[in-house]
């Protein structure tokens, strides 16, 4: 499956598209919206503020092609970190909506009131796979992935929470709903953990 990845403006995306290539598969960075039309996976990575994210898009005329790729063409897609955060209704770290593709809202980390956890959560943190046999493998081994964020999606419906991890309290760190998938941690920075997440969200054999 040939993956479009979306550069809106919103971070670092070459790392991506080389661990696709690196584990086999075919990818392609679009600075066009018109693009979207004939992507086959869409993945919409982001680091930064969630308004000034939110604003990219709607600047750069992406919004109703990714609506078109993702609620009526329903191709797979993924969003990384910010990209995961802009799929939601909104942020308490801005005062605009986003995308409203999942039905959660974005808040602050909660570290649980321990003085010894900084914000953002920053580092290598193991990973529940709560829907294992989806993008995540599930059972023998334990799954470490790298993050770099301070707030997260709190999702209304429990069924759609892909993965947890801990940070004083425990958070959603991915979520899945249909074609959409989101993820709150860098695959692209998590080593064999990231490829085997991108292999299986691709599809592509190991």
């Amino acid at each position: 499956m040939h993956l479009s990845v979306v550069d809106a403006g919103l971070g670092n995306i070459k790392s991506i598209k080389r661990m696709v290539e690196h584990i086999g598969g075919s990818a392609e960075i679009i600075t066009d919206p018109a693009a979207l039309a004939q992507a086959e996976a869409v993945l919409l990575p982001g680091v930064g503020h969630y308004d000034y994210g939110m604003q990219l898009l709607h600047e750069g005329g992406w919004i109703a092609p990714l609506n078109v790729a993702a609620l009526e063409r329903k191709v797979p897609f993924l969003g990384i970190c910010l990209g995961m955060q802009l799929m939601c209704r909104g942020s308490e770290e801005g005062g605009g909506p986003g995308l409203g593709w999942i039905s959660a809202d974005v808040k602050r980390i909660d570290t649980g009131g321990d003085p010894r956890l900084k914000v953002p959560h920053i580092g290598w943190t193991t990973t529940i796979a709560e829907q294992p046999g989806d993008i995540l493998p599930g059972g023998e081994d334990e799954l470490r992935y790298y993050y770099v964020h301070s707030y997260r999606a709190v999702c209304d419906d429990p069924a759609q929470v892909l993965c947890s991890a801990d940070y004083g309290t425990r958070f959603t760190s991915g979520f899945v709903h249909g074609n959409l998938r989101g993820v709150q941690f860098h695959p692209e920075k998590s080593h064999r953990f990231g490829m085997e997440l991108l292999r299986r969200w691709l599809g592509i054999a190991a």
